[in-house]
């Protein structure tokens, strides 16, 4: 569930942004913007366990594959 290469970096821009909706970031804003690469990145360990536990999003834990992606662009260094 990348939108690049199989052989590429996984990137914000292009992997981790898509992955939130207009209503995730919403509820989200109080706290931090998670359509702002610095915000997510900032915040990266606690939202991979909010992803783990399936409490993130609000209304519906996402697949693991999406979580694998996440965990993935943590792993790479978080690029932009």
């Amino acid at each position: 569930m990348s939108a690049s290469a199989p052989n590429e970096p996984v990137s914000y821009e292009a992997d981790i942004k898509p992955l939130f909706r207009e209503r995730d970031r919403s509820s989200m804003l109080s706290h931090f913007d998670l359509w702002s690469h610095d915000d997510v990145s900032d915040h990266a360990t606690a939202i991979l366990a909010q992803l783990e536990r399936g409490s993130m999003p609000c209304d519906g834990a996402w697949p693991a594959d999406r979580v694998e992606v996440f965990r993935g662009w943590m792993e790479q260094g978080r690029p932009v």
